[in-house]
């Protein structure tokens, strides 16, 4: 089932984020640990507030369309 970034919760995990960008739940760790996205830890807890997690991913696509290298 699809959901809208509005039904998750306020902040991400990597189970969301791989929903979200259609990824295993491997590559959204790995994206979780890009310095480019605002990562949050609560002790062992790793997660993105969704706000923070749009506004780099929006800023990433926008240097992707430039020609630079894109997340891997």
């Amino acid at each position: 089932m699809k959901k809208r970034i509005e039904d998750y919760p306020l902040i991400l995990t990597a189970t969301d984020l791989s929903e979200i960008m259609k990824v295993s739940k491997r590559k959204a760790h790995e994206v979780m640990d890009h310095p480019e996205f605002p990562l949050i830890r609560i002790g062992r807890a790793k997660g993105f507030f969704v706000k923070g997690f749009l506004n780099g991913w929006n800023s990433r696509h926008r240097k992707f369309d430039k020609k630079e290298k894109p997340l891997s």
